[in-house]
């Protein structure tokens, strides 16, 4: 029986890492891809090595539609037949009122979450329309279900992936692809340390006093929504730790162990 082929994006840490590592370990070929050269390097070795499964490692940008085209069409032909593909890539940068934040955060913020999702997802949809099957799976956040203070543009550029999740969905329908939008609440992975531009205090207090989400309960998800029958597609999921219910509300007493 061939393998099934997963595509990743943002695989050099936390979400797109753990998904890499849990789809190599039920067998999958994997694609992986980030712009950090050594980590995607020594990420193929160790699945390759420790899960004994065919991995590929493209280094780029996803916010460059030119790379992301020059990339996807370079793929071996054997490698085309892509059954998941995993929108990871994207992030926070600065957590700043809207009149004191700066514009390149705000270019960051859409370029990799809205912009990146584009570019790769419309390079490879066309891989899964030949075949006429395939699934989509977006990583979103609860920013992209409310509203926060200091919340602004991360928050309008989830609330895109939230949308175009749901147009995909609609308009891929004919093609019988699955698109899967999941909304993360509180996680611990790099996203605070991007957040807060290095800053590694205040990027361990937002995960002080509960316990958060971490990258491998993501993976977990992630495995289960595309694993489940060809006639069943989940369509949206939000998932938080046990502490928060939303981005509003949150218990931070110390009193929840993992």
């Amino acid at each position: 029986m061939t393998k099934k082929i997963i595509f990743v994006t943002g695989a050099t840490s936390g979400f797109g890492k753990a998904i890499a590592e849990k789809f190599a370990s039920e067998g999958w070929n994997c694609i992986i891809t980030g712009r950090r050269k050594e980590r995607l390097k020594a990420l193929k070795s160790e699945l390759e090595d420790r899960y004994n499964t065919s991995v590929l490692a493209y280094d780029f940008d996803v916010t460059d539609k030119d790379q992301v085209s020059y990339v996807v069409t370079g793929i071996p032909e054997e490698w085309k037949f892509i059954d998941l593909l995993v929108n990871n890539a994207g992030g926070a940068m600065g957590r700043d009122n809207f009149a004191d934040a700066d514009l390149v955060d705000f270019d960051f913020m859409i370029d990799t979450n809205v912009k990146g999702l584009l570019y790769v997802s419309k390079a490879i949809v066309p891989y899964m329309i030949r075949k006429n099957k395939g699934h989509i799976i977006n990583i979103g956040s609860i920013a992209g279900k409310e509203v926060y203070e200091n919340g602004n543009v991360y928050c309008a550029a989830k609330h895109a992936t939230d949308a175009l999740s749901k147009g995909m969905r609609i308009d891929l329908l004919k093609h019988n692809i699955k698109v899967t939008a999941i909304h993360p609440g509180a996680a611990e992975t790099e996203f605070s340390l991007v957040r807060f531009k290095g800053d590694e205090d205040k990027a361990k207090k937002v995960y002080e006093g509960y316990v958060p989400l971490h990258a491998e309960d993501i993976a977990d998800i992630v495995y289960y929504c595309a694993s489940l029958p060809d006639h069943v597609c989940i369509n949206d999921l939000v998932v938080t730790p046990t502490a928060q219910a939303n981005s509003y509300h949150l218990v931070k007493s110390g009193k929840h162990k993992a």
